[in-house]
């Protein structure tokens, strides 16, 4: 389990589209205000680990021209994503004016993000932690995971909503918000190279 615990947090920790996405709505419109988001986010998650956990991905991609399709769609996604960061304007004075990510559009991060599969396909495969009980140990798995990547997309969130006050000033603003949009577009593109 120590194992198990020590590679979730890395993976679920290092920078990608979900934490880098929820650094860069907690910048801009504060921790509590993208709370619906980051909850899309974690239970998106759950899903994943689910559809890793049943074979539908291996299932899916087997058929031929899946993965094709799917790339591009999450591609066209997360490039959506990464101009709607880079063009955010900048907060208002009197408070935000513009409406945060709403839950769905967490979930569907989630449900998009290639990292969030490989980091669950590593996950389950790398680890057995319940040999000769392997229902329990997909729960074990998930339950686990789930409190993993819900303390790290806080984090992530908080260290986001630190940056907030950069946010009234037009030119600081511009600068975080395209450097969280291009980290966002590195963290997709490095992903077919990632070991």
């Amino acid at each position: 389990m120590p194992g198990f615990l020590i590679a979730a947090v890395a993976l679920a920790g290092s920078p990608g589209p979900a934490t880098l996405s929820l650094a860069a709505a907690g910048a801009a419109f504060g921790a509590y205000r993208s709370t619906a988001y980051l909850l899309g986010i974690v239970l998106g998650m759950v899903a994943v680990m689910a559809i890793v956990a049943s074979g539908v991905v291996g299932l899916l991609l087997a058929v031929p021209g899946a993965a094709p399709v799917v790339t591009v769609l999450a591609a066209l996604y997360f490039v959506w994503l990464a101009w709607r960061i880079a063009t955010a304007p900048p907060l208002a004075e009197g408070g935000p004016d513009r409406p945060p990510p709403t839950f769905a559009a967490g979930l569907l991060l989630s449900l998009v993000n290639p990292k969030g599969y490989a980091a669950m396909a590593a996950l389950y495969s790398g680890f057995v932690l319940l040999p000769d009980r392997l229902g329990l140990d997909v729960a074990v798995k998930i339950g686990s995971l789930t409190v993993v990547i819900a303390v790290v997309n806080i984090a992530w969130l908080l260290v986001g909503a630190s940056l907030t006050r950069l946010f009234r000033d037009p030119r600081a603003n511009r600068a975080i918000n395209v450097a969280f949009a291009l980290l966002l577009l590195g963290s997709v593109l490095v992903l077919p190279f990632a070991a």
